[in-house]
């Protein structure tokens, strides 16, 4: 697939000679001689690159392209072309991928478009590989085998429930018998049981004398 370029500089030489170039270099090219015709053009096509001039209806025009290019869904990689000079931090901060000064050699040029597309479908590439993983931090597979029991905790988990069952009724057979320890007829019986015995014993030897 040929790859379009839409051109913005409102003077017409730069136009058609940066046009030429580029399509004999195999890409597909739209032009602009303004910054509101170059707006209308980036919300009606898609384009993988924009190139604009700074000046042009005033001062900072191109700046008005920039950042519709920016705001656009197809995200294309953006060059700002300027016979002026801009501090790095300036052109960057405009929103720019890339500061092309005029004029220009030929070669040079077309190497630094070359280079500025394809760095930026490799961004493009990894912004799309981000956001369509899961957030998680263990893998699907894992989260599934961490979640199934193995079976020496499910027997460890069947044991602590039967001896919390068997719990409860121990407890209560205690207090049943201690209960039964401080009932004051109990312990009567207790001792006339014990004392029974003793009796028969003593009149078996009262009997033999």
């Amino acid at each position: 697939m040929r790859r379009r370029i839409l051109l913005v500089d409102d003077e017409v030489a730069v136009l058609l000679t940066l046009k030429a170039v580029l399509e004999i270099s195999g890409f597909d090219v739209d032009t602009a001689a303004s910054a509101r015709e170059g707006v209308s053009k980036l919300h009606t096509r898609e384009y993988h690159m924009l190139i604009t001039d700074m000046r042009m209806e005033h001062d900072v025009a191109g700046v008005e392209v920039i950042k519709a290019a920016r705001s656009a869904a197809y995200h294309p990689a953006v060059a700002l072309l300027t016979a002026f000079p801009v501090a790095e931090e300036d052109w960057q901060e405009m929103g720019a991928d890339q500061l092309l000064v005029k004029p220009m050699h030929t070669r040079h040029l077309l190497q630094q478009i070359e280079d500025l597309i394809a760095s930026h479908e490799r961004k493009l590439a990894q912004l799309s590989v981000t956001s369509a993983s899961p957030n998680t931090s263990q893998p699907v597979a894992t989260q599934k085998a961490s979640s199934k029991k193995s079976p020496a905790k499910k027997a460890a988990a069947k044991k602590a429930k039967t001896a919390a069952a068997k719990k409860p009724a121990t407890t209560k057979k205690k207090a049943v018998t201690k209960k039964a320890a401080a009932n004051p007829k109990n312990s009567k019986r207790r001792s006339v049981a014990r004392t029974k015995p003793l009796a028969k014993k003593a009149k078996a030897l009262k009997r033999k004398s």
